[in-house]
């Protein structure tokens, strides 16, 4: 009604666009689902054997990890340049469907922007029809609203204004890591490779920002095609394939330093909302999606990470490993922890 594109080459153009913003991102989410972010092969190792002693094994997937690719423990599988796993598309964000899921982003966010102006100046004119009928020129289109379409046309408004904003700013953070060559896992690790170098005059540099221009022709081209295999990655001068898989075995060397053992006097069932584990916990649960173990009197726990009211780590025993939250309420720390403190390969 307010722009229709029967009438004009502009309604034509308008609803022409729209509709393509809509097909494309329709395209990219399907493709990025479907294509998956690319896996390691099981049993994954490198093709010189004294490399193997720079990378870490994955006891899940029987393998090495190449350098970039972690495993994620929903996909059950070693991700090449790993960035996050997405529910929305079930699987994750990695190597191979990393220009699809950005330019999913990208059209969802131009769409809804174009579909948030249709929508309010429709609005606007339907609000104020009487007004146009008696004070305007005739010529402004007429936008009839009853009860039903004033609510659903304010409702799709909404959506609109939030996928802009939600989306928009989840984009903004693929373009960024696209730019620096650097995904979500990968910050976290420059972080603390900044953090562990703060009292010294050496300093980490992130082996695979080459610039943004060559960074951003890594990931984005017309075919949406990943440029590489996965595995081997052009690096910085004075770089090389190793130096990320260096600094995480060193972090991984000061984090099994700081471990310590914590042996369960209360019983834990491993909700997510603990009512029977103290007001504290209850009201300050970890804002993540990692799992909670479910603990017995007397297991012992290796703790890697500490909140007020709640900790992670890793419970000992005969099974597969299993790591994960539970709160600090149900366990008390064992003095003198050396001797249980795994040994380092």
């Amino acid at each position: 009604m307010w722009w229709p594109a029967s009438q004009s080459w502009g309604g034509t153009i308008n609803s022409g666009v729209f509709l393509s913003c809509s097909l494309l991102t329709i395209y990219n989410f399907l493709s990025a689902m479907m294509e998956g972010p690319g896996f390691l092969p099981f049993k994954w190792r490198p093709k010189h054997e004294d490399d193997e002693q720079f990378l870490q094994f994955c006891e899940s997937c029987q393998g090495f990890k190449a350098p970039r690719a972690h495993h994620c423990r929903k996909c059950n599988r070693c991700v090449a340049k790993m960035d996050h796993h997405c529910p929305w598309i079930n699987c994750c964000v990695g190597h191979v469907n990393h220009a699809h899921f950005t330019a999913f982003l990208f059209w969802a966010v131009v769409g809804c922007f174009q579909s948030t102006i249709i929508l309010s100046c429709s609005l606007y004119r339907g609000i104020n029809r009487v007004w146009y009928m008696y004070y305007g020129t005739g010529k402004e289109p007429r936008v009839y609203l009853s009860a039903n379409t004033l609510f659903f046309c304010i409702f799709a408004l909404g959506l609109s204004v939030g996928v802009v904003l939600a989306v928009g700013m989840l984009l903004y953070f693929q373009v960024r890591a696209i730019l620096r060559n650097q995904t979500g896992v990968e910050d976290w690790i420059v972080e603390k490779a900044h953090y562990r170098r703060l009292d010294s005059q050496d300093k980490f540099v992130f082996p695979y920002d080459l610039g943004w221009k060559k960074n951003w022709s890594q990931v984005i081209n017309w075919s949406c095609e990943p440029v590489g295999d996965g595995i081997f990655w052009h690096v910085r001068d004075g770089c090389d394939q190793f130096t990320l898989t260096k600094e995480q075995q060193a972090q991984k060397r000061e984090k099994r330093d700081r471990t310590r053992l914590y042996t369960v006097i209360h019983r834990y069932s491993g909700w997510y909302l603990p009512v029977v584990n103290g007001w504290g916990a209850l009201c300050h649960v970890p804002c993540t999606d990692e799992v909670r173990i479910k603990l017995n009197v007397g297991d012992n726990v290796m703790v890697t990470r500490w909140r007020k009211y709640w900790l992670f780590g890793e419970k000992l025993g005969p099974e597969k490993k299993v790591r994960g939250w539970f709160p600090r309420s149900c366990v008390i720390e064992v003095v003198g922890t050396e001797e249980w403190k795994p040994k380092q390969s």
